[in-house]
């Protein structure tokens, strides 16, 4: 088999100050590919439900996909998974950037950390001379990202790639997260709180350099494919080319689908343009930015010149973050944003939860389930951008009334009593990304459903809903993007789909690039020379869903919890396009389970499943 991946991982030992090379059976790889696929299987064997997730005995599994340093379009990603701290069930985040790339050069495709430092390390991984050291981090604990990302590359290669947590790592906020890439191309390993379970293990950051390459089962059919791909993703991934993610948000207040105080609002009159992509072209724009082996450079660095924010400088405000900071809180201040997006990439901050977690605040503050005595004299109130800096510099040092903000919105409600459950918009404990399932209704059942709790990218059907239409993925059966029939089934078809990505180590925008199954078939079979098919793409992904749902159900997750937030099952949008809709979980989640062929009373596979997909044996 051709070199495209080392076949080889790192175990490492913080408590003992160790590490040895462990090899990958490659049966294991055809299996479950590697990223967080491989990811689970490790996690499956080792796992112990009755140690909590910051417990030392935890461990962090840090692995690259199968395609993650080769030039696939954008092979770039790295999966950061384990336990998480934020919702106590699998926890997986994706990031991508350069790093991942540097790892699989270093001679790894990943890590397995476990123990804990008695002082700040980090791990330093070498692959122009083969040396793996645990060095002494304790000159850069306290430090953010942006700093500790120069520093460590002065001290072992100018060239090498750094993934860090910042203080809200080290603080173990519970949405802490894993950044690389420096000020001026921040990436993130952004939700369910791995840059905790790292700061729980005293592991301040993850250097790496190589220098091997991949090399390909046919060389010159894998460039003539990925130079065909590139062209097509390019051509159809335009509009993410010119404006990013950013560039989406006046579409989805048109669509009904961009969240507006806590959820509550359906329209804000247009001014989701004040803090969109195009205003950033016109305004603050400095560069665009790319990962690894990315055709279509998505990435926004912005400048800030003048003004309160003046000296902002580096990566710009994603979709996310702008629905976030900017339509949660109903803050249409551009500048404002760009600043809070910096803060939270230096101090490493999940941007979804933190802007989740200060929206219930406010709500619960508005309606009187906290006051100023309990936010140390802070008036939270919506559309006050300083108010939310100042909480978000609180959260990352768990300092004052951020220490409880810092726990996200399960915890707070639970704090606050059951009559905050109406506007705790979580599921599982992750806090809901900005997509709406009353404006798609088929991501209800993925919300319901996803493995970490509520998250978009465990599926991408939205994408349909907006006009998206991918060779052999596309769902016929679900035309009307607010009816519930059929709903059920098109999130299974997606999550299946989708569920490969992080294991192959591509990133999900070029599916906005009609990457559809077959490409992605195509890639790994010039690539590995394997004989995968489009049902052979399906099949493992549908394993790999499947797998991460067994880890749940061990870890207590059944189909009680399979359930949406009260505010989105019960509560329609009162205006914009749509307005009046709900979702219908009594026709959605029996079609679901149907369709994944998972006990409806238990919400688990069954054994004629588990067989199917060869997981009887687990």
């Amino acid at each position: 088999m051709a070199k495209v991946y080392a076949g080889r991982y790192l175990r490492v030992d913080l408590t003992r100050r160790t590490w040895e090379v462990v090899p990958i059976p490659e049966e294991d790889v055809r299996r479950f590919t590697l990223g967080s696929g491989y990811a689970a299987w490790l996690y499956w064997q080792e796992m112990d439900p009755a140690i909590p997730p910051l417990d030392p005995r935890n461990k962090l599994y840090v692995f690259n996909g199968l395609l993650s340093g080769t030039f696939s379009p954008t092979g770039c990603r790295s999966s950061w998974c384990g336990r998480s701290p934020l919702t106590g069930i699998w926890g997986e985040s994706s990031m991508g950037g350069h790093w991942a790339a540097e790892l699989r050069f270093s001679g790894f495709d990943g890590l397995v950390i476990e123990g804990q430092a008695s002082e700040p390390v980090y791990i330093w991984i070498d692959g122009t001379n083969g040396t793996v050291e645990i060095r002494p981090a304790t000159h850069v604990w306290g430090k953010g990202h942006f700093d500790t990302f120069d520093m460590l590359r002065e001290e072992t290669d100018p060239k090498a790639q750094v993934a860090t947590i910042g203080p809200a790592g080290e603080r173990l906020v519970l949405y802490a997260a894993v950044m690389q890439g420096g000020r001026y191309h921040a990436r993130a390993a952004g939700r369910t709180g791995m840059g905790a379970l790292m700061g729980s293990k005293r592991l301040k950051a993850i250097v790496v350099r190589g220098k091997d390459r991949p090399s390909y089962a046919d060389p010159k059919g894998f460039r003539q494919l990925v130079r065909e791909a590139n062209s097509t993703i390019k051509e159809y991934a335009k509009s993410l080319s010119l404006l990013g993610t950013a560039g989406g948000v006046p579409a989805t207040e048109e669509y009904g689908d961009l969240p507006l105080r806590n959820w509550r609002d359906g329209t804000w009159g247009g001014r989701s343009y004040e803090i969109s992509g195009q205003k950033i072209a016109e305004t603050i724009f400095w560069k665009h930015t790319f990962c690894f082996a990315c055709p279509i450079g998505c990435g926004k660095a912005v400048e800030i010149t003048e003004g309160p924010y003046k000296g902002v400088k580096g990566e710009g405000p994603e979709y996310e973050t702008l629905a976030g900071f900017g339509g949660m809180l109903l803050n249409d201040n551009l500048e404002s944003i760009a600043y809070i997006n910096h803060l939270c990439n230096d101090f490493g901050l999940d941007t979804i939860s933190t802007s989740a977690s200060i929206a219930f605040a406010v709500e619960a503050f508005e309606k009187g389930f906290l006051s100023e005595k309990d936010t140390g004299g802070l008036t939270l109130r919506w559309g006050d951008p300083e108010m939310t800096i100042a909480l978000v510099k609180q959260i990352a040092f768990r300092e004052g009334f951020g220490d409880f903000v810092a726990n996200g919105v399960r915890r707070m409600s639970q704090a606050l009593g059951p009559e905050t459950e109406r506007f705790a918009v979580h599921v599982k404990g992750l806090e809901v990304p900005y997509h709406d399932p009353r404006a798609f209704v088929d991501m209800a059942a993925n919300y319901a459903t996803a493995n970490r709790g509520a998250c978009h990218m465990e599926s991408c059907s939205y994408w349909q809903g907006y006009g998206l239409k991918v060779p052999d993925l596309y769902y016929e059966a679900h035309p009307d993007r607010f009816a519930s029939r059929e709903a059920g089934r098109m999130a299974k078809r997606y999550q299946d789909y989708v569920a490969l990505y992080n294991t192959i180590g591509l990133c999900k925008f070029i599916i906005k690039g009609l990457a559809g199954p077959a490409l992605v078939a195509d890639l790994i079979n010039k690539a590995l020379g394997w004989d995968w098919d489009v049902a052979t793409v399906y099949r493992t992904g549908e394993r790999i869903f499947n797998l991460k749902r067994l880890i749940n159900g061990r870890l207590g997750v059944g189909a009680a919890d399979d359930r949406l937030p009260y505010r989105l099952e019960f509560e329609p949008r009162p205006d914009g396009s749509a307005a009046g809709v709900l979702p219908d979980m009594s026709i959605i989640m029996p079609e679901y389970y149907a369709a994944r062929g998972w006990d409806p009373e238990t919400g688990m596979p069954t054994p004629e499943k588990l067989a199917e997909l060869g997981l009887d044996r687990v």
